[in-house]
């Protein structure tokens, strides 16, 4: 499956407004250079305007959010964001992607259709990455199951969760930031002095974030929670 001439122009947005970031080394100057300059639409981010300035809601980090109308096929966009954003930068860590989704019900999807060789989502990312692709849940992660030092050097490690899963709100939630003997080989890559934790490996990866339906995830506990990735970049979703 190949993107249509709509979203593909997202893509080609999105490429810009990263040449823009790598020109200017200044998130809120590329984002108002980028729409001053747009070959199509040409705005000036301006307060109460159909373009509002840059929020600069994870400092240095680029934030930016795609809204596509219903089946419009965001996820799919975002499949192929992937390599956009990752070839944008100097990138010299394990590529990790932290996908965040509302729901159960959407994250057993995701994971399924992600999971899946046949499907068009996996389909174009093992395309893109060279069939190095692996796609863990939670508790896979916690087991440490496929995911180790050695590992997430060799391959695009995309990692799903619920908005919920990861707010530590009862015990089960709380094992991702709980010391955890089965991802010990992470000392090699972040030094024997850190707590290895899922939350701190995941925090040294300095991960793409993907924000599956990001009007569900704007509280002031989900942005702080963004910024505990530790996000290289955070693309929404809505």
């Amino acid at each position: 499956m190949e993107l249509k001439p709509y979203q593909q122009q997202v893509i080609n947005d999105l490429s810009a407004f990263l040449e823009h970031i790598q020109r200017t080394k200044d998130v809120k100057e590329a984002f108002h250079q980028f729409w001053a300059q747009h070959p199509r639409t040409p705005l000036f981010p301006f307060p109460g305007t159909a373009i509002e300035p840059y929020k600069n809601n994870v400092p240095r980090v680029p934030h930016l959010c795609v809204k596509v109308p219903t089946a419009g096929g965001k996820t799919f966009i975002a499949c192929n964001a992937i390599k956009t954003i990752f070839d944008a930068f100097d990138y010299n860590r394990p590529k990790a992607v932290v996908w965040l989704v509302p729901s159960i019900t959407i994250l057993e999807q995701t994971i399924k259709n992600l999971k899946d060789p046949s499907h068009p989502y996996r389909q174009k990312i093992n395309a893109h990455f060279g069939h190095k692709v692996e796609v863990f849940d939670k508790e896979t992660l916690l087991q440490g199951s496929g995911f180790n030092a050695t590992t997430v050097k060799e391959q695009l490690n995309i990692m799903v969760f619920s908005f919920d899963s990861l707010r530590a709100r009862n015990k089960e939630d709380r094992k991702v930031f709980q010391e955890n003997g089965n991802l010990q080989s992470f000392e090699n890559l972040m030094g024997k002095e850190a707590e290895i934790t899922l939350g701190a490996v995941i925090k040294y990866l300095n991960p793409l974030v993907v924000v599956d339906e990001s009007h569900n995830a704007e509280s002031e506990l989900s942005v702080e929670m963004l910024k505990e990735f530790n996000p290289c970049f955070i693309l929404d979703l809505t």
